[in-house]
């Protein structure tokens, strides 16, 4: 089966989990069919921040505006089968738990939803409030898979990247692609 992808990427920190995935993405490309990518104006400054570069505007994916809710996954028949948002800020999980479509990030995670599809979120914040962890359950409740960005170290990962592939890792294997990867006691 090949893959109809949804990146979404917002402001809270954790740009290099973005990156490696979108190298991944580049990677396992005969796998996949589509991605499609939506950025927050926070990731995008987030993004620069943080790995001091816009590297991100050199992938070969159709990027979308946050706004363009003609974008083929703002509709359940364009059949995109997987919605990853690397990093999840609580905001955007808030908004998503709440049933709130308020801009393409969120209408996307509604889609994917309610038409009982993959919602993967990397969500990126601690301490966690109670108010964050019910966000987390009533996105789990619906369907959605909370993938919190922590890495193991099993592998021993030498770098930045390297550790963030290490969660990145785990989020293949939740869409669903084959990739040759560390696997524990192999």
């Amino acid at each position: 089966m090949r893959h109809k992808i949804i990146l979404a990427i917002t402001g809270a920190s954790g740009s290099v989990y973005a990156k490696v995935l979108l190298d991944k993405l580049m990677q396992l490309n005969k796998q996949i069919d589509d991605v499609g990518i939506v950025m927050s104006d926070n990731a995008k400054q987030v993004w620069e921040f943080e790995l001091d570069n816009n590297s991100y505007q050199q992938y070969p994916f159709k990027f979308y505006d946050k706004k363009d809710f003609m974008a083929p996954f703002a509709s359940g028949s364009a059949k995109f089968n997987t919605m990853i948002i690397a990093p999840c800020s609580m905001g955007t999980l808030a908004r998503i738990a709440a049933g709130v479509s308020d801009d393409l990030i969120t209408r996307a995670a509604d889609v994917i939803l309610k038409e009982r599809r993959r919602l993967i979120l990397i969500t990126r914040e601690t301490p966690l409030s109670l108010i964050h962890i019910n966000n987390m359950k009533t996105v789990t409740e619906a369907g959605g898979i909370i993938c919190p960005a922590s890495p193991s170290f099993y592998s021993k990962p030498q770098s930045h990247e390297e550790i963030a592939l290490t969660v990145i890792n785990r989020i293949i294997d939740l869409i669903g692609l084959e990739d040759e990867t560390y696997r524990w006691g192999n």
